[in-house]
């Protein structure tokens, strides 16, 4: 494709409302007490019980992160279906993502890795059933830098000692996320890339930022770096995992108001894609299988 043609291409392309953001992610756990002690204890995350058995976790006063059930009797994770890579709650300064590491390391929770991406830091680690949780700060968008028309990204070391100098003079550890915490991104295992990216952009609307990873997409609204990771470093080609199996059972994107909501619809039921109404939205399903509840906020 040429450049002419790709900027007719993007400039003619139908794009999602630059107020969109992730929502709740939606997991499901093979015991739920612990898993909750997990996310109130290592995160710093509020319970809230709801009528129907699942407990939902978020900072003080903020749409809530991540919703939990319980089932003893789930299909363990499979790490080489369809889902879930990791969630990614972003933290609103380095100060509160030292703060984060710090939390862990009270809670005796080890990482999985700690990486420095250009635009952001990260610390990653997974829950007791082994789904994926990435912690992370953005660095200012002035400090962001880009090669063409693409976001520049990588994965370095992220200095843990230089993080933690953050809290000098911190008198204690404060136990519970900041204000201000949310749910940043949504990073998926996808069968492929192709129909990934005409799904996500091509008919929800998202903008391709970053190709420059092997076997990944970055897709994101109003230029951030990325609203939702899309991979197949474990699950090229693979099938969406076991019903009811331990991991994702959805997440949601959020519109910012009803005619951004219906914009997305109507381009959903142009491309002949099935959607299904649901108390607090509609439901889709990714040509990977991966359930997204589209709300409008």
């Amino acid at each position: 494709m040429s450049t002419a043609t790709a900027e007719v291409d993007h400039l003619s392309r139908a794009q999602i409302h630059p107020g969109t953001a992730m929502g709740t992610v939606r997991l499901t756990v093979s015991d739920l007490a612990a898993s909750r002690r997990f996310y109130a204890r290592a995160l710093g995350l509020q319970a809230t019980e709801q009528e129907d058995g699942t407990i939902a976790l978020g900072a003080a006063g903020e749409h809530p992160l991540v919703e939990l059930l319980g089932d003893a009797s789930a299909a363990p994770l499979d790490r080489h279906a369809t889902g879930l890579f990791h969630l990614a709650v972003l933290v609103p300064s380095r100060r509160e993502l030292a703060m984060a590491l710090a939390r862990l390391g009270e809670a005796n929770w080890p990482l999985d890795g700690a990486s420095d991406h250009l635009v952001s830091e990260a610390l990653y680690l997974s829950d007791p059933d082994g789904n994926g949780i990435e912690i992370y700060r953005d660095r200012p968008r002035e400090e962001w830098r880009h090669m063409g028309d693409q976001l520049e990204m990588a994965t370095l070391p992220l200095d843990l000692r230089n993080l933690l100098a953050e809290l000098a003079g911190a008198e204690q550890l404060e136990p519970l996320a900041p204000p201000g915490t949310r749910m940043g991104h949504v990073h998926l295992q996808v069968s492929e890339l192709p129909s990934s990216e005409a799904f996500y952009s091509g008919i929800l609307g998202f903008d391709v930022t970053v190709r420059g990873y092997p076997g990944a997409l970055f897709v994101s609204a109003a230029c951030y770096h990325h609203h939702l990771g899309l991979n197949t470093w474990h699950s090229r080609d693979a099938s969406p995992p076991l019903p009811g199996a331990i991991g994702l059972r959805g997440f949601e994107i959020l519109l910012p108001n009803a005619d951004a909501l219906a914009q997305v619809l109507d381009r959903l039921r142009s491309a002949g894609i099935a959607t299904k109404p649901q108390a607090a939205g509609v439901l889709v399903r990714d040509p990977s299988g991966n359930a997204i509840l589209l709300r409008a906020a």
